[in-house]
C-alpha cells in the first residue's frame, strides 16, 4: 500500500524523463529610454507585437479574422510563420490585464497555448525607474518532451523582441 505508493511517488521525481518535460521559465529584462505611458500605448498594440517579433516571426490572424488597433481581455488564434515563410502552426494568445501592485508600474499577460504547447504563459510588467521603463518579460513554457526546444526557442525570441524594442524607443517607435 503506502510504501509502493512513495516508491513510486520516488520513482516519479527521480526519472530523468520528468525533469526534461517540467515546465521551464525566461525571465528578461531591459530599461527603455521612453515614459512608461508610451510602453503602455505601445504593448497594447497588435502592431507593436508584429514589429518586435519580424523578421523571426510573423503573425497573421485566424479568429477574429483581424488584429484589432488595441488588444482587449480575450482570445486571438494566430498563424505563426518562421522567417515569414515556414508555417509553423498555430497559437492562441489569451490576453489579460492583471492589476499591478502600483501606479507605477504596468501589466499584460498572454496565456497562450497551442496543439503542441499546453501553455506559453508571458507576463509583460513595465514600471517607471529613473531614466525610463524597465520592461520585463517573463515566460513558462510546457510543452511535454519538447519543452527544452521550444524554451531555448523563446529565450532567443524574447531577446531578439527585447533588442528590437530597445531600437523602437530610441528612435521614438517610428514604425
Amino acid at each position: 500500500g503506502s510504501r509502493r505508493a512513495s516508491v513510486l511517488a520516488f520513482r516519479r521525481r527521480a526519472n530523468p524523463i520528468q525533469s526534461v518535460i517540467a515546465p521551464m521559465q525566461i525571465n528578461l529584462s531591459t530599461q527603455l529610454p521612453c515614459s512608461l505611458t508610451e510602453v503602455v500605448a505601445q504593448v497594447r498594440t497588435p502592431r507593436l507585437l508584429r514589429q518586435v517579433a519580424s523578421p523571426l516571426l510573423s503573425f497573421s490572424p485566424l479568429t477574429p479574422s483581424e488584429f484589432p488597433s488595441t488588444w482587449s481581455e480575450g482570445t486571438y488564434w494566430v498563424r505563426l510563420k518562421l522567417f515569414g515563410l515556414l508555417p509553423i502552426g498555430r497559437q492562441a494568445i489569451v490576453i489579460s490585464y492583471p492589476q499591478a501592485g502600483n501606479a507605477l508600474a504596468f501589466m499584460l499577460r498572454d496565456n497562450g497555448y497551442s496543439p503542441l504547447i499546453s501553455k506559453w504563459d508571458h507576463l509583460i510588467t513595465a514600471q517607471e525607474v529613473s531614466g525610463g521603463t524597465l520592461y520585463r518579460d517573463r515566460v513558462t513554457i510546457e510543452a511535454g518532451i519538447l519543452t527544452p526546444a521550444v524554451w531555448l526557442f523563446a529565450r532567443l525570441f524574447y531577446a531578439h523582441r527585447q533588442r528590437r524594442w530597445a531600437t523602437l524607443a530610441a528612435n521614438g517607435f517610428n514604425y
